[in-house]
Order: C-alpha cells, then structure tokens, then sequence
C-alpha cells in the first residue's frame, strides 16, 4: 500500500521537496528563477513557491546542462531559449584546422629534449 502512495504524482510540490529530488540547495532554486525566464513557479496565497512536474523537469534539465555538460548560465539560457544548438563531436572536428601528424611529433620531440635539459641542470 505504501508503493502506491509513494507513486502517486502530486499536482504541486514545495520548494523543500524539489530540492530533494533534484538534490540542490533551494537557495539555488531561487537563484535559477532569477537567470531563466522558463522557471517561474507560481507562488501560493502564503507565498510559498509551489512547483509542477514541468517545472521540475526544467530544473533538471538546467541541472544537466550547467552540471554535467559544462555550459555556464548564458550557454544554458540560449540552449533553453532554442538560439544555440548542441554542436555534436562531428561539427566540432569539421571548424577545427587540419594539423599535420609530422608537425605535432616534431613539437613533441622537441618538447622531450627541453625536459631532459630541465633535468640535467
């Protein structure tokens, strides 16, 4: 019985429970609201933040952006707001310049001779 209860979705959720599962200070939260216009939780009569499941998902998704893929909060807002798309490994190989195999074991051997000297001394 108490599975069902635990898989029953609410229709709002505190600030309190959003940070547990999202497992961020609510001071971070609040921050959030004030660096992206999409997370805006409506308030109660008491002034409580009251979050929805589309609001929680927000939050995870910026958590996933600025955590695990490294964007700073302006990266994330444009990613959110649709101006930057994801660059794949694909385009990032095709704007980089061609570097020559034989130039890069040149530096590294140079770059050998010049530790073993440092070594020497």
């Amino acid at each position: 019985m108490e599975n069902s209860a635990n898989s029953i979705k609410k229709l709002y959720y505190s600030i309190g429970e959003v940070s547990k599962v999202a497992e961020l200070k609510q001071y971070v939260l609040r921050y959030w609201e004030t660096e992206f216009k999409q997370l805006n939780p409506s308030k109660n009569k008491a002034g409580n933040r009251t979050y929805r499941q589309k609001d929680i998902d927000l939050i995870l998704n910026i958590k996933g952006l600025l955590y695990n893929q490294k964007f700073t909060i302006d990266g994330a807002r444009k990613m959110l707001s649709g101006e930057q798309s994801i660059t794949t490994n694909d385009s990032k190989s095709e704007s980089l310049p061609e570097i020559d195999l034989d130039v890069l074991i040149k530096i590294r051997t140079e770059l050998k001779s010049i530790l073993e000297d440092i070594r020497n001394i």
